[in-house]
């Protein structure tokens, strides 16, 4: 009897990992935007994850003006395999905030604004302790790290980060070759 209940535990473990690890089941990128102006960039985010075969949902909550609203979002993801992709110029609290309140992974992708030298930035840069939001600068930089994070879960979408990247070296062998 006690190989039989062995034997059905692991019956389980497998048919549980099997769906865990079925090809980009339920992988998806939460884009968090600070406020509408933001949309275009994060357009910008959503087209290049779906190069990577990866779904975007965007979304829109201030830190600042409606805390309560990205608790909301960051609660409905929470069970699900996500990484959360905040978007917010100005004064970036969205992403700490975000950051401490989930045990995903954060990108933060803030737009750059000439206004004030790019000082924009130093927002999304030091974080107090324990919270850890990851700065990825540029829209197809965010959309490749997010990729990234899934690819290691996903051979799909390895096999299509390590496309993308030799593609990326094949310019530069070009460029070089086009000034010969």
């Amino acid at each position: 009897m006690s190989q039989f209940l062995s034997l059905r535990n692991c019956l389980r473990l497998t048919i549980r990992l099997l769906r865990q690890f079925r090809r980009g089941e339920g992988m998806k990128a939460v884009i968090i935007m600070g406020s509408k102006s933001d949309l275009d960039y994060s357009k910008k985010i959503a087209s290049k994850l779906a190069d990577f075969g990866i779904d975007a949902v965007m979304r829109i909550a201030s830190a600042h003006k409606t805390p309560e609203k990205v608790l909301e979002i960051i609660k409905e993801y929470e069970k699900e395999d996500v990484v959360f992709v905040t978007v917010a110029g100005r004064s970036n609290a969205l992403s700490g905030f975000v950051d401490a309140n989930t045990s995903k992974p954060v990108i933060a992708s803030p737009p750059y604004s000439d206004k004030f030298g790019g000082a924009d930035i130093f927002s999304s840069i030091r974080m107090p302790s324990g919270v850890a939001p990851m700065l990825v600068l540029e829209a197809e930089n965010a959309a490749l790290a997010v990729a990234k994070i899934f690819a290691l879960k996903d051979e799909g979408v390895r096999e299509k980060v390590v496309q993308f990247q030799e593609n990326k070296r094949r310019e530069i062998y070009k460029a070089d070759e086009e000034l010969r």
